[in-house]
């Protein structure tokens, strides 16, 4: 036993990880005993423990364990920190404890769990139950369930959730183990008493013998409610208390107990949800239309056994309602009819509140087949119309039913009038309001008089009902003119009536508005009103009189009428503890009459009417002299009775009136004394200052005046509303009679001593002599202090208490009074101009900048919030090298805080915390300067904005000796006087101990000075566990620190002297105490959730009065909204939209994706807005109730105009919520919200504001889904909303969103939106067809067959439309149509009858809300393919800030021109022969105006301040034809690419960029460069821009990779001309241009995706290959650049798309097979190709065979075959063959495969010249097919085929040689080439010919039209003419010219879509339109370009030589 000794010495903790079992059972036992010892939960000693229980529990010995678990029980209980080891010891008792023989190890171990869940951790413990029931051990599993029985019978349902249990119930039944079926036998048991029959429906598919002995057990069961017997921690305490209450007597809480502890649970919830839609029969529609009733049966039974489901997912139901609807209202077959109303009782049971939506259409038609008699129809429609009222509301079916009261047939009467009473059944009466009881009040008494008794009785039913549920009152005023039997009949119908929701008959109905309070029982009638009148003012003494006085108020002029006995009955009582406010119903003056007969003897009521005043007088003495002791009893009732703001108000007017008399002078302000205490100072104040000055009698004003001196004094002047004096004063101050301005001078000097010195800005403006009056008053009170308040404390002084501990420090009345100073907005003067002065490089400018900003703020004194784009200008004023200017800074901002307030608190995180960076600076006056800045915003907003969040830590963080000391000794100085911090002040701790520790003396002493205030706050627990993270030298010393702090740590500031007249109670609007919590709880009734010793009582209180009738009660919150609600509502947070687009985009949060709306959903939005959104505006539009909803809309429409600003600041969000309000079923809200969105968006359209792609995206499909809404209303809105969308998205993009749109499963939807689609074209023309308008208008045509005939008929008309614009050009883009529905179309097209022509007028007149109103140019622009120049390079705003903007065209339409011109000659106003040459035969006479030339400003200034739309402009200036502007958006571009925090910015815009800067060097190559007249060096100068900039571009690889394949070919084709350029190289800085091009090529080859550059070389290369017009020498260089990108490849291979890049290889040589490879004069092409593919063979391996994807027929393709001969090569010899071998070998492969395929390749070229779509495609596939093989037969193929056919395709085959070989024109293999160079004039002008190869179309007259149009334009032309003339379709349809399918369109589509449009020819289908003589139009180019053809001849001649 040597070694027994060894471990007795060691510690415990190490005893219990011992390997030999006696040590751990020793070192169990000791821990057992230590922890039996240790009193206090928070030792130190638990946390030693920690990682050890679990071992205690898992000990592999099992007598050990039993210890083990013994003491882990107890430490569980006792230890605080034991909620960490929750999951690790329950997993380890469910695994090692639970399956042990011992049963006392297993009591042990459920002991253990039930202790976890008693210290707040049951979700934990459940789960790993749970996980236990999954266990293999049965064993294991029995013990789970057992834990989890005994868990739910000792705590309860509330604390064990359910859900989780009963889902996991019937897998347990189905156990092979007896045990385990036992326990769960008994489980469901305990379940079943904690929620009775919900349990039923989730075991209903359970063995029937198992359920029949459940069903047994539970009849045994007590029917009583169980009650929890354990409870958690956090109960236990209450539950003593209430224990201890109950004892006492007072059984407050024992009522409401009772209910609370009995959780409803609802059945439905514990159900999974089931999906039946798809489980459908799929032929389910066509069987329900079919004509065999048999079918039709076998359809519904169907639906039946589906809709059986307790609960269904939600979904799209509307066609399978509209289906069942259609039978029930239909079908002759009545069994059919009761069947489909079961299946309807079925969903609406399922469904829920999500069948809402369908019930509108249902309910009229089931109450109209009420007219069928049998009983089973008439039972099944009445159980499907109730189950559908339970998911909807009375008030959103009321139109429906009220619709049917009127129908001739007595059974539907009849029925309807008992649904009706069914429905108010489920009715309270706050669901059942006036609005709604009136109409059906009035539609039922016409039935209790009609002339079928059992009609009359169902009506007497209804109104019984109704009366019952909302009590006489208010039913009565609808019954005046019912006789009397009906009226006993009614209410003999209601003492009947059983409620859903239980409430009693008879008075209590009526006497709802005045409950008595909880705990005492009242008598019913007026004697209840004494009794509780007694127990709440227990004085005897004037009690007899109180209640005797009160009611002979009521004949006598009315004063204190409405006091009669219910002083006592609205107790929702204003005493003590429940701050609640009372409420009193107002009663008519019958019911005082009838309460004061009830107190006062008759014959002292008839005297009291009594014309003789001796009589009045003798009887008024019983309670002394009349008018004096009349306002004498108004006091003393204000002082013991409990008298509100309903008595008071009615009071008050007669007090005002008697204040001046001299008798009754002083008891009036007795009274109002009175008041004021009861109903506090200021709401009395205000009320009598109204009063007083609505009338004329100065005495009661000066007397008014001089009572409210006193009062301030006496009340203090928390909570005044000093705005609304004030107004009073300055009226006061006007009047003639002296005594009243005396008074009013008077009351100034009180006031004065609150609000100080700022007070006297209101009077500046009066008259000098008032003035001097009213400062000599300001003298006098100069140095006194305000005396402490006397009265108003009283009654409130409890809730003053308790509320000093949360409440922030307090704000002086002084600082409150700035609150009402009137403030200037000064927003509109903070210009752009301004912004970019104050960020000037020249710091002179910046300093002008900065004084006038100086100056504005000096001038406007005190200033509202808003100051737009200030903040981030001066932010960067802050870090300027220029100490000067940051001083100066510095100074600005203390004069920001002063003249914004307290409001100045929303700008701390974005200029407060730089402030504190600046303290960090090394020169010392600059940092003395900005600690004054730091202290004087800190006066204006309270630490807690400072502390909260990060930021300071961050500060703190930086290793800055200066920054550190000074920031330090500022919290020294702040901290103590706070009374509570935000708990984010924990953050600074770890960096407060390495400052401990700094290097710099300084820092560490002040580090010391801090340390006791910070402990002050967190404690020294908090502080001393943070150390925890040191260095273990670090931990001791800051430890030893903390140590001395803690003896030096002075105590928390306790509420401060002056507290009396800080806001007492809830009297004072939060505004004024920014942090006072329980002022908040109590008002807001969380009461619950904070138990909190002092609020004991409240808690029963409380919650009774939450749910009292559901009537908000305390006016207090009412008066605090009031007052928060001045401000703005939308927060202009700078850049905050941009950056919530970042956190989209790179996922941080969700997108904004959903069918329906989840609730992360709701919660992020909610995250987002609450930066932005005033807050109680959020808490409106998140609130549960429609009605809030509503308000919050109303609000959001009020400041629509206000807040331009921060609307559009705020959009994403606004509109985000708006989808989720879409969601919800309520029309009201609906239709509120649709009213909202049409002025938003006329608003944005005014604001010429372009919605974002963000914003779009998220709302756009969301809108579109409430286009198929049923109501007729809504929809027009909707399109309303739609059309106007249009002036601030382009149509083109909402096209697609449209046309998602047609896709869903609801025809009205379909319909809509097949509608809308045909408006847009009508509107824009085909542009706005998307992708391209064949795609689109093959959509479209599918919905021809539709079967829902309103769908069909709209997608007929969108393309009758189109046909009426674009003429029978659209049976091409329509592709192939079945029979039925092309005969349809040509039907509709006949009867149209509308020709072509005339189709721009009707457009002209139909549409005019479409098109914008800016000017008729732009008319006509929206209408062209212009429209679509609203693309992304052209977002920028059009030009308000010139005058003459409106007459011109708007800037969203320039750049195209430079676009189209860009090649040709640089943009001249004096082209009279284009004009005459071209377009005579089109115009009629051509008026030609004066041209007026546009300005174009270069500034950012006149544009709107939103950064994408600036980028946007700044990029379309880069294309100018200005080299100067050219330079100047260059350079700004530059700017922020070189600095890496802004460049982010440019993301998204990169295409849009480079676009633009490639026409840019298209436009020096062609135009600059030939201009004698320009200086070279300028040309230079934006060359060297444009390179720079891109080399900038090009170094961020993250903006690099967005470029995209199209936009690089373009570009390097631009680059390489450029290197190539001869005339460059002359010119002396020529050379390096040269090399920088170089440099960048290098650069774009690197850094942009490896895929799209790969894809853009090939292309390039197959293009300069295929142009014989471009020079060898830039193929050679296209080829460098490839081979540079081949020797990239081992690094890149694995980024590369390789599907793509074989793709593009595949055309290439597809277009040159190999033979043509061959015949180039160089051999370098094939070698290129060879090796490229070689590398990526060998990189990949047989692999690269996967990656053949996108190829269409890969069989076909040379390029497997290539790829398949090179991997065989590799594996036979290795590669050791030579090239030349290989290829013998390929020709002979290629000539075998080619005889075997000859055949299918032909047959597929006859199959596509047949079909209608492609036999262009065809016959240039033929022509090169015989090309290439010669002596191919095609013979077989044509003799089989009629004469016609043969010779049209011997026709067509000419043509095509004739075109390729043609003289003047480039051969090109157009067929196989996607990217045809193919020009349209017979000499190719420049133009043309770019324009030919960027889009690979040819070019129709339709363009010449376009290009005329658009120079017009440009020289200031009018186009109004436009409509004289027959449109483009007619033109295009004249044989001469072959109408093309989407060349024209897509030419002048956005250049982006240029771009897409190309790259899907590349890849998708090669493009089958030929080119042809193109007639008259062509036939003579201007002769400026005859010029320019010329002079290219020649280049291309001297580059040849």
């Amino acid at each position: 036993m040597g070694d027994d000794s060894e471990w007795m010495k060691l510690p415990v903790d190490q005893k219990c990880e011992h390997k030999l079992w006696k040590a751990r059972l020793s070192g169990y036992e000791e821990a057992l005993k230590i922890f039996q010892k240790i009193k206090d939960e928070k030792s130190p000693e638990w946390s030693k423990f920690l990682g050890l229980i679990k071992k205690f529990v898992t000990d592999s010995n099992a007598v050990v364990q039993l210890k083990g678990l013994e003491a882990a029980l107890v430490y569980v209980e006792n230890a605080h920190v034991a909620g960490k080891t929750t999951g690790e010891v329950v997993s380890g008792v469910v695994s090692k404890v639970f399956n042990q023989p011992k049963a006392k190890a297993k009591e042990l171990g459920i002991e253990i769990c039930l202790m976890y869940i008693e210290i707040e951790k049951g979700e934990a413990v459940q789960e790993e139950l749970l996980k236990g029931l999954d266990n293999k051990n049965p064993k294991i599993v029995v013990a789970c369930i057992e834990t989890l029985r005994k868990a739910l019978s000792e705590f309860g349902s509330k604390i064990i959730l359910l859900k989780p249990i009963i889902k996991v119930l019937p897998k347990l039944f189905e156990s092979r183990e007896k045990a385990v079926r036992d326990e769960a036998k008994l489980i469901a048991v305990e379940i079943y008493r904690w929620i009775r029959d919900a349990l039923r429906p989730p075991l209903q598919n359970i063995n029937s013998v198992q359920l029949k002995e459940l069903e047994e057990e539970w009849v045994k069961l007590p029917t009583g409610a169980p009650k929890p017997t354990r409870f958690l921690r956090s109960q236990q305490e209450l539950e003593a208390k209430l224990e201890q209450q109950q004892s006492a007597g007072g059984d407050a809480e024992g009522g409401g107990d009772d209910g609370d502890e009995v959780p409803q649970i609802d059945a439905y919830e514990l159900l999974e949800a089931v999906e039946i839609l798809s489980k459908l029969p799929k032929d389910f529609y066509d069987k329900i239309e079919a004509k065999k009733w048999q079918e039709r049966k076998e359809a519904l039974e169907a639906v039946e056994v589906l809709v059986k489901n307790p609960k269904l997912e939600a979904g799209d139901y509307a066609d399978l309602v509209k289906a069942l609807k259609k039978v029930v209202g239909k079908d002759t077959n009545v069994m059919l009819v009761a069947l489909a109303a079961k299946c309807l009782t079925g969903l609406a049971v399922g469904l829920r509140k999500k069948f809402g939506q369908y019930a509108g259409h249902v309910v009229p038609t089931i109450l109209e087949k009420f007219k069928e008699k049998k009983p089973q129809v008439v039972q099944a429609l009445q159980e499907a119309i109730d189950a559908i009222f339970l998911t909807t509301t009375l008030q959103n079916i009321s139109e429906d039913v009220l619709a049917v009261m009127d129908n001739k047939n007595p059974t539907i009467k009849q029925q309807t009038s008992l649904f009706i009473a069914r429905s108010f059944r489920h009715c309270t009466a706050s669901t059942l309001p006036k609005s709604l009881l009136k109409p059906f009040c009035a539609a039922l008494l016409k039935h209790i008089n009609d002339s079928a008794p059992e009609v009359r009785d169902a009506a007497f039913e209804a109104l019984g009902t109704a009366l019952k549920v909302v009590g006489e009152k208010a039913v009565n005023p609808f019954l005046a003119d019912v006789d009397k039997l009906k009226l006993d009949k009614i209410k003999e119908c209601s003492e009947k009536v059983e409620l859903v929701h239980g409430k009693k008959a008879g008075l209590a109905a009526d006497k709802k508005d005045f409950k008595p309070v909880p705990g005492r029982a009242a008598a019913s009638g007026a004697a209840g009103d004494k009794d509780t009148k007694d127990t709440s003012a227990p004085k005897p003494g004037p009690l007899k009189k109180a209640p005797a006085a009160k009611p002979g108020g009521p004949p006598k002029k009315g004063k204190p009428a409405a006091q009669g006995g219910t002083g006592g009955s609205g107790t929702r009582n204003k005493k003590a503890v429940e701050t609640k406010e009372m409420v009193e119903p107002e009663l008519s003056i019958e019911v005082c009459e009838e309460k004061a007969s009830a107190v006062l003897p008759a014959t002292c009521i008839q005297l009291l009417d009594s014309s003789n005043w001796k009589e009045r007088l003798a009887c008024m003495e019983e309670f002394q002299k009349v008018m004096q002791m009349k306002l004498h009893i108004v006091a003393l009732i204000a002082q013991k009775g409990n008298f509100s703001k309903t008595s008071a108000q009615i009071v008050l007017d007669g007090l005002v009136d008697k204040i001046g008399d001299v008798k009754c002078g002083n008891n009036a302000k007795e009274a109002m004394t009175a008041i004021a205490e009861a109903c506090l100072l200021p709401w009395t104040a205000e009320q009598v200052m109204s009063m007083a000055f609505s009338q004329k009698n100065p005495k009661n004003q000066s007397e008014t005046l001089n009572w409210l001196s006193n009062a301030i004094k006496e009340f203090g002047f928390s909570g005044l509303n000093v705005k609304a004096f004030i107004s009073n004063v300055k009226t006061a101050l006007a009047a003639t009679n002296p005594a009243v301005r005396t008074s009013a001078i008077t009351l100034l000097g009180v006031m004065y001593l609150y609000v100080g010195p700022s007070l006297r800005m209101f009077f500046e403006d009066e008259k000098p002599a008032l003035l001097s009056q009213i400062d000599a008053e300001f003298e006098k009170m100069q140095g006194q202090n305000p005396p402490a308040p006397t009265r108003g404390i009283s009654k409130h002084s409890t809730s003053g208490t308790d509320e000093g501990e949360d409440g922030d420090e307090p704000d002086d009345g002084g600082s409150d009074a700035v609150d009402l100073l009137p403030r200037t907005e000064i927003s509109d003067k903070i210009t752009s101009e301004l912004v970019s002065k104050i960020g000037d490089k020249n710091w002179k400018i910046r300093k002008e900048g900065l004084d006038e900003v100086a100056a504005i703020i000096n001038e406007a004194k005190f200033i509202q919030p808003n100051i737009g784009e200030l903040p981030t200008a001066l932010k960067g004023r802050l870090n300027d090298s220029n100490k000067i200017l940051v001083q100066q800074t510095l100074t600005i901002l203390q004069q920001l805080a002063i003249a914004m307030g307290p409001n100045i608190k929303q700008h701390v995180k974005n200029l407060g915390i730089p402030i504190i960076t600046v303290l960090g600076d090394s020169k010392n006056n600059v940092r003395s300067t900005a600690l004054a800045t730091v202290n004087a915003w800190a006066e204006q907003t309270g630490m807690k904005e400072w502390l909260e969040g990060e930021d300071l830590s961050e500060e703190l963080k930086k290793e800055n000796p200066f920054l550190r000391q000074e920031l330090l000794g500022w919290l020294a100085e702040k901290l103590p006087t706070l009374r509570s911090t935000p708990t984010d002040l924990i953050l600074c701790v770890p960096h407060l101990y390495s400052c401990l520790e700094d290097r710099n003396g300084d820092v560490r002493k002040k580090a010391q000075d801090a340390l006791p205030f910070f402990m002050m706050h967190l404690g020294y627990e908090k502080m001393a566990k943070a150390t925890g993270k040191l260095k273990p030298t670090s931990k001791d010393q800051v430890l030893a620190m903390l140590e001395k702090a803690k003896a030096n740590m002075p105590a928390k500031p306790t509420a401060p002297a002056k507290a009396t007249s800080k806001p007492v109670g809830g009297s004072a609007p939060a505004k004024f105490q920014p942090a006072s919590a329980p002022v908040e709880d109590s008002v807001s009734g969380t009461v619950e959730s904070k138990p909190d010793p002092k609020k004991g009582k409240a808690l029963g209180v409380s919650s009774k009065t939450k749910t009292a009738q559901g009537k908000k009660v305390p006016s207090k919150t009412s008066l605090k909204e009031d007052e928060d609600k001045s401000g703005p509502i939308f927060i202009v947070v700078p850049n905050g939209k941009e950056q919530r687009m970042k956190d989209e985009k790179g996922l941080k949060v969700l997108k904004w994706n959903f069918t329906t709306p989840r609730d992360e959903y709701i919660e992020q939005l909610k995250t987002q807005m609450s930066s932005c959104v005033a807050k109680w505006l959020q808490d409106e539009m998140f609130h549960s109730d429609f009605q809030h909803h509503n308000k919050a809309l109303a609000v959001m429409v009020d400041h629509l105009e206000s807040e331009k600003e921060g609307v559009i600041g705020c959009l994403d969000l606004i509109l985000k919520w708006v989808t989720l309000r879409f969601f919800d079923t309520n029309t009201s809200v609906l239709m509120k919200t649709l009213e909202y969105l049409k002025l938003l968006f006329t608003l944005l359209s005014d604001e010429e504001y372009h919605l974002t792609e963000n914003e779009a995206s998220s709302f756009i499909p969301y809108l579109i889904l409430k286009v198929g809404e049923p109501k007729d209303v809504i929809r027009k809105d909707v399109r309303a909303i739609l059309n106007r969308m249009c002036l601030v998205y382009p149509a083109s993009k909402m096209f697609p969103f449209i046309m998602e749109g047609t896709k869903s499963k609801n025809s009205k939807q379909r319909a809509e939106c097949l509608e809308e689609l045909g408006c847009l074209v009508e509107s824009y023309g085909m542009n706005v067809c998307q992708p391209t308008p064949g795609k689109a208008l093959k959509e479209i045509a599918i919905h021809i067959g539709d079967r829902d005939n309103a769908v069909r008929n709209a997608a007929l008309n969108t393309i009758v439309t189109v046909y009426n614009v674009h003429g029978d050009q659209v049976f091409k883009l329509i592709g192939t149509l079945s029979e039925k529905d092309m005969s349809m179309l040509e039907e509709r097209i006949k009867r149209s009858a509308k020709r072509p022509s005339a189709a721009p007028v009707k457009q002209v007149e139909e549409k005019p809300q479409r098109t914008q109103s800016i000017s008729c140019n732009t008319n006509m622009l929206r209408k062209g393919p212009a429209e679509d120049m609203s693309s992304k390079l052209n977002q920028a705003r059009g030009m308000s800030g010139h005058p003459e903007a409106t007459q011109m065209v708007r800037r969203e339409f320039q750049l195209d021109l430079d676009e189209i011109e860009s090649d040709s000659a640089a943009v001249r106003c004096e082209m009279p022969e284009l004009v005459q040459h071209k377009l005579d035969d089109i115009f009629e006479p051509v008026l030609i105006p004066e041209p007026k030339i546009r300005a174009v400003s270069p500034h950012f200034d006149d544009m709107h301040s939103n950064t994408a739309s600036t980028i946007n402009f700044i990029i379309s200036q880069v294309a100018s034809g200005d080299i100067s502007t050219s330079i100047q958006a260059l350079t700004q571009i530059d700017e922020v690419l070189r600095q890496e925090d802004k460049a982010e910015a440019m993301s998204g815009h990169i295409d849009q960029f480079l676009i633009a800067t490639f026409m840019q060097l298209r436009l020096i190559y062609n135009t600059h460069m030939a201009d004698e007249k320009l200086e070279k060096d300028e040309i230079i100068k934006l060359y060297s821009c444009i390179i720079g900039n891109m080399i900038s571009l090009f170094q961020i690889e993250s903006l690099a990779r967005e470029a995209s394949t199209g936009v690089l070919k373009d570009l390097m084709h631009g680059l390489i001309t450029l290197m190539l350029d001869s005339r460059i190289e002359d010119l002396e800085e020529g050379q390096q241009v040269i090399r920088s091009v170089n440099l960048l090529v290098v650069k774009v080859l690197e850094k942009s995706d490896q895929t799209n550059i790969l894809s853009a070389l090939l292309v390039l290369l197959q293009d300069s290959l295929l142009a014989t017009a471009s020079s060898p020498k830039f193929s050679e260089l296209v080829m460098k650049c490839l081979w540079r990108m081949v020797r990239l490849l081992p690094d890149t291979i694995n980024s590369i798309n390789l599907d793509r890049i074989l793709l593009d290889i595949h055309i290439f040589m597809k277009v040159f097979p190999k033979e043509k490879l061959k015949q180039c004069k160089s051999e370098f092409p094939i070698r290129t190709l060879k090796t490229l593919l070689h590398t990526l063979c060998k990189l990949k391996g047989p692999k690269i065979l996967d990656h053949l994807t996108m190829i269409d027929n890969k069989n076909e393709s040379e390029l497997e075959a290539h790829l398949c001969r090179m991997m065989k090569h590799s594996m036979e010899q290795s590669g050791s063959k030579s090239d030349k071998e290989t290829e013998k070998g390929a020709s002979r492969i290629d000539e075998k495969s080619s005889k075997a395929k000859v055949n299918d390749f032909l047959a597929e070229i006859f199959k596509k010249i047949g079909s209608k779509e492609n036999t262009k495609e065809g016959l240039a596939e033929l022509y090169e097919y015989k090309k290439k093989y010669s002596d191919a037969d095609i013979e077989p193929f044509l003799k089989n085929s009629s004469q016609f056919f043969q010779s049209y395709v011997e026709r067509g085959l000419r043509v095509i040689e004739m075109e390729r070989e043609g003289k003047g024109r480039l051969p090109s293999s157009a067929g196989i080439s996607p990217q045809m160079e193919v020009t349209c004039v017979p000499t190719a002008t420049s133009t043309v010919s770019s324009l030919g190869n960027t889009n690979g179309e040819e070019v129709g007259p339709s363009v010449y039209l376009e290009r005329l149009k658009i120079l017009r334009q440009r020289c200031g032309l009018d186009n109004t003419k436009q409509d004289d003339r027959p449109p483009l379709s007619s033109l295009l349809s004249k044989p001469a010219v072959p109408t093309v399918a989407s060349s024209t369109d897509m030419l002048h589509s956005k250049l982006s879509q240029l771009r897409e449009s190309r790259e899907q020819h590349q890849h998708l289908d090669p493009d089958p339109s030929q080119t042809h003589p193109t007639g008259p139009v062509t036939s003579s180019p201007s002769t400026a370009n005859i010029d320019d053809l010329k002079k290219r001849l020649e280049r291309i001649k001297s580059s040849r030589k």
